[in-house]
Protein backbone atom coordinates (compact mmCIF):
# COMPACT_ATOMS: atom_id res chain seq x y z
CA UNK A 1 0.00 0.00 0.00
CA UNK A 2 1.10 3.55 -0.62
CA UNK A 3 1.70 5.60 2.52
CA UNK A 4 0.86 9.30 2.70
CA UNK A 5 1.83 11.64 5.50
CA UNK A 6 -1.02 13.09 7.56
CA UNK A 7 -0.52 15.56 10.39
CA UNK A 8 -2.37 14.55 13.57
CA UNK A 9 -2.79 16.52 16.79
CA UNK A 10 -3.70 14.90 20.08
CA UNK A 11 -6.11 17.07 22.02
CA UNK A 12 -5.72 17.42 25.81
CA UNK A 13 -8.47 14.86 26.51
CA UNK A 14 -6.80 12.35 24.14
CA UNK A 15 -3.14 12.63 25.23
CA UNK A 16 -3.09 9.16 26.84
CA UNK A 17 -4.90 7.37 23.97
CA UNK A 18 -3.60 5.57 20.90
CA UNK A 19 -3.40 7.37 17.59
CA UNK A 20 -5.40 5.76 14.76
CA UNK A 21 -3.78 2.38 14.13
CA UNK A 22 -3.94 -0.16 11.32
CA UNK A 23 -4.55 -3.57 12.91
CA UNK A 24 -2.60 -5.42 10.21
CA UNK A 25 -0.20 -4.54 7.39
CA UNK A 26 -3.03 -4.82 4.84
CA UNK A 27 -5.81 -3.12 6.81
CA UNK A 28 -7.50 -0.38 4.80
CA UNK A 29 -8.87 1.35 7.88
CA UNK A 30 -7.16 2.67 10.98
CA UNK A 31 -9.00 2.11 14.25
CA UNK A 32 -10.33 5.17 16.05
CA UNK A 33 -10.73 5.06 19.82
CA UNK A 34 -13.21 6.71 22.16
CA UNK A 35 -11.92 9.73 24.10
CA UNK A 36 -14.94 9.99 26.37
CA UNK A 37 -14.15 11.29 29.87
CA UNK A 38 -16.25 8.63 31.58
CA UNK A 39 -17.79 5.30 30.69
CA UNK A 40 -20.90 5.98 28.62
CA UNK A 41 -23.91 3.72 28.08
CA UNK A 42 -25.65 3.89 24.71
CA UNK A 43 -29.22 2.59 25.11
CA UNK A 44 -31.01 0.63 22.38
CA UNK A 45 -32.13 3.11 19.73
CA UNK A 46 -29.82 5.78 21.17
CA UNK A 47 -27.25 7.77 19.24
CA UNK A 48 -24.25 9.65 20.50
CA UNK A 49 -21.36 11.75 19.21
CA UNK A 50 -18.23 10.11 20.60
CA UNK A 51 -15.04 12.21 20.69
CA UNK A 52 -11.74 10.73 19.51
CA UNK A 53 -9.34 13.24 21.02
CA UNK A 54 -7.61 13.97 17.71
CA UNK A 55 -7.62 16.47 14.86
CA UNK A 56 -6.05 15.84 11.47
CA UNK A 57 -4.90 17.81 8.43
CA UNK A 58 -5.55 15.88 5.25
CA UNK A 59 -3.62 16.73 2.09
CA UNK A 60 -5.56 18.47 -0.68
CA UNK A 61 -7.25 15.90 -2.93
CA UNK A 62 -7.99 13.48 -0.08
CA UNK A 63 -10.88 12.78 2.25
CA UNK A 64 -11.20 10.58 5.31
CA UNK A 65 -14.18 8.30 5.78
CA UNK A 66 -15.48 7.14 9.15
CA UNK A 67 -16.79 3.60 8.88
CA UNK A 68 -18.30 1.09 11.30
CA UNK A 69 -16.33 -1.71 12.92
CA UNK A 70 -17.82 -5.00 11.75
CA UNK A 71 -17.44 -6.71 15.14
CA UNK A 72 -19.44 -4.03 16.94
CA UNK A 73 -22.14 -4.22 14.29
CA UNK A 74 -22.36 -8.01 14.35
CA UNK A 75 -22.09 -8.61 18.10
CA UNK A 76 -23.89 -5.56 19.46
CA UNK A 77 -25.82 -3.87 16.64
CA UNK A 78 -23.69 -0.72 17.10
CA UNK A 79 -22.77 1.13 13.94
CA UNK A 80 -21.85 4.55 12.57
CA UNK A 81 -25.09 6.40 11.91
CA UNK A 82 -23.94 8.50 8.94
CA UNK A 83 -21.67 5.85 7.45
CA UNK A 84 -19.49 6.64 5.82
CA UNK A 85 -18.99 9.95 7.55
CA UNK A 86 -16.80 12.27 5.49
CA UNK A 87 -13.97 14.42 6.79
CA UNK A 88 -12.99 17.06 4.24
CA UNK A 89 -9.38 18.12 3.66
CA UNK A 90 -10.08 21.62 5.02
CA UNK A 91 -11.75 20.48 8.29
CA UNK A 92 -9.59 21.08 11.36
CA UNK A 93 -11.93 20.23 14.22
CA UNK A 94 -11.92 17.16 16.43
CA UNK A 95 -12.95 13.93 14.75
CA UNK A 96 -16.21 12.74 16.24
CA UNK A 97 -18.00 9.47 15.57
CA UNK A 98 -21.80 9.31 15.54
CA UNK A 99 -22.67 5.89 16.94
CA UNK A 100 -26.15 4.38 17.05
CA UNK A 101 -27.22 1.30 18.96
CA UNK A 102 -29.51 -0.77 16.74
CA UNK A 103 -29.18 -3.71 19.12
CA UNK A 104 -31.53 -4.89 21.83
CA UNK A 105 -29.25 -4.27 24.83
CA UNK A 106 -27.50 -1.19 26.21
CA UNK A 107 -23.92 -0.84 24.92
CA UNK A 108 -21.11 0.40 27.14
CA UNK A 109 -18.49 2.67 25.57
CA UNK A 110 -15.26 2.55 27.56
CA UNK A 111 -12.53 5.18 27.20
CA UNK A 112 -9.93 3.92 24.70
CA UNK A 113 -12.33 1.40 23.10
CA UNK A 114 -12.03 0.98 19.33
CA UNK A 115 -15.27 2.47 18.00
CA UNK A 116 -14.83 3.02 14.26
CA UNK A 117 -12.39 2.92 11.35
CA UNK A 118 -10.88 5.80 9.43
CA UNK A 119 -10.13 5.23 5.74
CA UNK A 120 -8.26 7.88 3.75
CA UNK A 121 -9.06 8.04 0.03
CA UNK A 122 -8.21 10.23 -2.93
CA UNK A 123 -11.14 12.24 -4.22
CA UNK A 124 -11.73 14.21 -7.40
CA UNK A 125 -13.05 17.73 -7.77
CA UNK A 126 -16.05 17.65 -10.11
CA UNK A 127 -16.43 19.96 -13.10
CA UNK A 128 -20.08 19.46 -14.09
CA UNK A 129 -20.84 19.50 -17.79
CA UNK A 130 -24.54 19.89 -18.43
CA UNK A 131 -25.77 18.11 -21.58
CA UNK A 132 -29.15 17.59 -23.23
CA UNK A 133 -28.74 13.79 -23.33
CA UNK A 134 -26.34 11.41 -21.63
CA UNK A 135 -24.32 8.94 -23.71
CA UNK A 136 -25.82 5.44 -23.85
CA UNK A 137 -24.43 2.54 -21.80
CA UNK A 138 -25.04 -1.18 -21.73
CA UNK A 139 -26.81 -0.87 -18.41
CA UNK A 140 -29.00 2.10 -19.20
CA UNK A 141 -31.43 3.11 -16.46
CA UNK A 142 -31.52 -0.27 -14.70
CA UNK A 143 -30.87 0.06 -10.99
CA UNK A 144 -31.80 -1.34 -7.60
CA UNK A 145 -30.60 -4.88 -8.17
CA UNK A 146 -31.12 -4.96 -11.93
CA UNK A 147 -27.57 -5.93 -12.96
CA UNK A 148 -27.25 -9.51 -14.09
CA UNK A 149 -30.98 -9.89 -14.57
CA UNK A 150 -32.64 -10.77 -17.85
CA UNK A 151 -34.84 -7.88 -19.06
CA UNK A 152 -37.89 -10.18 -19.02
CA UNK A 153 -37.40 -10.83 -15.29
CA UNK A 154 -37.26 -7.17 -14.32
CA UNK A 155 -40.65 -6.12 -13.03
CA UNK A 156 -42.07 -9.64 -12.77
Amino acid sequence: MTAISICVERLPHGKDLDLPTHATDRSAGADLVAANATTTVLPPGGRLLVPTGIRIALPEGFEAQIRPRSGLALRHGVTVLNAPGTIDADYRGEIGVVLINLGEAPFTIERGMRIAQLVVAACARIAWQEVADLPASGRGEGGFGSTGLDAKRVGE
